[in-house]
């Protein structure tokens, strides 16, 4: 019965919405015929550009070896390091998009598997430092650690950055562990500090830790995030209010590394 009087009502209903349809498209673009509304005479919108990274941050290199445990397995101009211990690897970064397959190849260079990788880090969550974590998870199977800010901005595929809008985008991936500044990550006898350094981005991370040199001596670490805040809008900036009152304690903070963060 109902399903006869919904069918019944059916044409009366058509109608209505076509002459309400009509009148929107009337109110939008008065004398304009309907359907196709100055379709002819209208600009086509503009084509979607990708982002586009220098040369240096998408050419390959070997492996460089920094300390005993720590790598450059990243391209010329975008560091993405390689921890590699007793019980596995840490990976921190991993440059653009397109760089999953070179860093894996590095990872194999070196030895490894993709799966004795276990950990992912970041330093901040834009397209030039995490545009392959998503591919990378899945090739590895290892879980990625960030902090809530840049969580967020993981799981957004860095789309509605504070600064750059939906400029820089990339597969997005989420995180497996949120992160407390301050915090210990370890894995076997690689121990890693993550200290909280908002400036580049409100997530923005550093890492330290202990290493040795070839000969021995012990190395203190740390792997600083940027500072650096290209073109952005810190003061009565609506997105980010407080982003001048966040950012002037991480600077003292990355001056006195690495005495202080070790």
């Amino acid at each position: 019965m109902s399903a006869g009087g919904a069918g019944a009502a059916g044409p009366a209903v058509g109608l209505a919405l076509l002459l309400l349809g009509s009148a929107a498209v009337e109110a939008l673009e008065p004398g304009a015929p309907t359907g196709a509304v100055g379709a002819e005479a209208a600009t086509p919108l503009p084509q979607l550009r990708a982002y586009e990274a220098p040369e240096p941050w998408r050419q390959p290199v070997a492996p460089l070896r920094i300390a005993e445990d720590t790598w450059q397995i990243g391209t010329a101009g975008l560091s993405v390091l390689l921890l590699v211990g007793d019980e596995g690897a840490i990976l921190i970064d991993g440059g653009m998009p397109q760089a999953a397959g070179q860093v894996l190849a590095n990872v194999r260079a070196l030895g490894l598997a993709p799966a004795d990788v276990k950990l992912i880090l970041h330093s901040h969550a834009h397209v030039d430092h995490v545009g392959p974590l998503a591919g990378l998870k899945r090739a590895t199977g290892a879980r990625v650690l960030a902090n809530a800010e840049s969580a967020a901005l993981l799981a957004r595929g860095g789309a509605e950055d504070i600064h750059y809008g939906d400029a820089m985008v990339y597969p997005p991936v989420q995180a497996d562990r949120l992160l407390q500044d301050g915090e210990t990550v370890e894995l076997g006898r690689l121990r890693l500090t993550v200290h909280f350094t908002p400036g580049h981005t409100p997530g923005s991370m550093s890492w330290s830790w202990q290493d040795r040199a070839p000969d021995g001596t012990p190395l203190r670490i740390v792997y600083a995030d940027s500072m650096s805040a290209p073109g952005y809008r810190l003061l009565d900036n609506p997105a980010t209010p407080a982003s001048s009152r966040t950012i002037a304690p991480a600077w003292p903070r990355c001056a006195r590394c690495p005495a202080t963060c070790c």
